[in-house]
């Protein structure tokens, strides 16, 4: 993670449609802590939601951590969702609106990065995924 946790992250495995629900109520607990309004607080979980669901759709199993975060005079709440899984085999083409690789609508990652201050991906295929995101207060 490029910036300094003030709090210790909260890290959720990701295997199931519950562990989702779980880490999606975790982001919104610590999108309050960190200070966000209600709009910012709701972003942060639907995009936590996005990368958990994404997890579990395209890795099998993964984890997400969160956690509030400080890069010098900004404050607010970061998550990272890594997995193990097959990667992304064309990133760019992945991050295009409306595409789907598996029948979707194709808003997962283009609307995650919308809705986030701060998008990273890192994939490498047959590698895994990680993806770090941060909305600021």
């Amino acid at each position: 993670m490029v910036s300094t946790q003030s709090h210790p992250p909260l890290a959720k495995r990701i295997a199931t449609d519950a562990d989702v629900a779980t880490c999606v109520v975790g982001a919104g607990q610590a999108a309050a802590a960190a200070g966000l309004d209600d709009a910012a607080r709701q972003r942060f979980a639907t995009a936590v939601s996005e990368l958990a669901r994404n997890i579990i759709k395209f890795a099998g199993s993964g984890e997400i951590q969160i956690g509030e975060v400080v890069k010098g005079n900004l404050s607010g709440v970061e998550a990272t969702a890594s997995d193990a899984g097959p990667g992304i085999a064309d990133l760019e083409q992945a991050m295009t609106d409306h595409y789907s690789s598996v029948g979707t609508l194709g808003i997962g990652l283009p609307g995650v990065k919308r809705m986030m201050d701060e998008f990273e991906i890192d994939t490498e295929p047959d590698r895994g995924t990680s993806v770090t995101i941060r909305k600021w207060r």
